[in-house]
């Protein structure tokens, strides 16, 4: 199996995890799900007992401190620090820039929660040897519920064992286009995370989005090193076009692959999603943090609260947070909508 070097991809706004999380500190610095962060359980997933080389953190400016305290054991890593927020795609080519050519990346987002790490390490294994064969792998999330805030991947021909093309990237679909998706049975979330050796992944992008590859290469080439971070020339990076990976490499490319997993795997985008990764009662009822909590005949509630006492009684699919001075109070139903809410915003 070839050295596969984690590219840790970790920023985001914390929106709609709000008042939790926040533009300041959003969730991948926060000890969501368990006593780590979803940042230091994305590190600690790739190992190097398990043939992972010291990781890349790719992260914005406001980022760096939080990155920095919390990489712990994983010093030797590098991190990149983006000037500007450009999306994925050229986030992940600031990392392969500063890479050897044969190297596999393993492209992680920094805020997910995998409740199994096992699966996660078979399939990061069984993606690098398909990396290192010239392939581009997602992987195929498997779907146990006909979910339309996800992409989709479609298993197509059989590559090996466990390995298929990528017959198509699906957008997120309708309900009744999901529920379609479930019963086929060939269908996998996309949830990005990917596996590509740096030179397929580069002649892609610069044959896909040429005016991304010359701008970030560019941008690396008049950057400087401070220790252990690295720092794109600001000027140049910040004229890279934006877009996704998906958009600009994987949708386009003939050697898209995936490899399906199971492994317990939520991408902790609302409270809603962070409910269920989280243990709960036998009414579904879950509690978070310091503050004493009280319920009464309720039914899938979360409180999650550092301040005063919790009382809930007698409701059904809500969803309680209390942070200092800021309270929010919404139904499951609702969850997609707190990143409207002007404390939000206004952050």
């Amino acid at each position: 199996m070839p050295t596969i070097v984690p590219v840790i991809l970790c920023g985001g706004s914390g929106t709609r995890l709000w008042p939790r999380s926040r533009v300041a500190k959003p969730k991948p610095f926060l000890p969501l799900v368990g006593d780590n962060t979803l940042f230091e359980a994305a590190l600690a997933r790739c190992p190097a007992s398990g043939g992972f080389a010291a990781p890349f953190v790719v992260t914005g400016r406001q980022h760096v401190d939080h990155v920095e305290a919390q990489l712990g054991e994983a010093s030797e890593g590098q991190v990149i620090v983006e000037p500007s927020a450009r999306n994925t795609a050229a986030a992940i080519a600031l990392a392969a820039n500063r890479l050897p050519e044969d190297a596999v990346m393993l492209v992680c987002p920094s805020d997910h929660h995998i409740g199994n790490a096992e699966a996660f390490t078979e399939a990061a294994c069984a993606a690098a040897d398909l990396a290192a064969e010239g392939w581009l792998v997602s992987f195929g999330i498997e779907a146990t519920a006909p979910e339309t805030g996800f992409g989709y991947l479609k298993r197509g021909d059989a590559i090996s064992q466990g390995a298929y093309r990528t017959a198509q990237f699906v957008e997120k679909p309708d309900l009744e286009r999901a529920k379609a998706f479930l019963a086929e049975g060939i269908y996998a979330w996309n949830g990005g995370i990917f596996a590509f050796r740096v030179k397929e992944f580069l002649e892609e992008l610069a044959t896909h989005r040429p005016q991304i590859a010359a701008g970030v290469a560019a941008a690396v080439a008049k950057g400087t090193e401070d220790g252990r971070r690295f720092h794109p020339d600001a000027d140049i990076f910040a004229a890279v076009p934006s877009d996704s990976v998906d958009y600009a490499v994987m949708e386009n490319t003939a050697r898209a692959a995936m490899v399906p997993v199971d492994m317990s795997w939520s991408d902790i985008g609302n409270w809603h999603a962070l409910h269920e990764a989280l243990d709960r009662d036998a009414d579904g009822n879950s509690i978070r943090g310091s503050a004493s909590v009280d319920m009464v005949d309720c039914r899938n509630v979360l409180v999650d609260s550092d301040g005063p006492r919790v009382s809930v009684i007698g409701l059904e699919d809500v969803i309680v947070v209390v942070d200092g001075d800021d309270i929010m109070i919404t139904t499951i139903a609702g969850v997609q909508k707190v990143g409207k809410l002007s404390g939000a915003v206004n952050q």
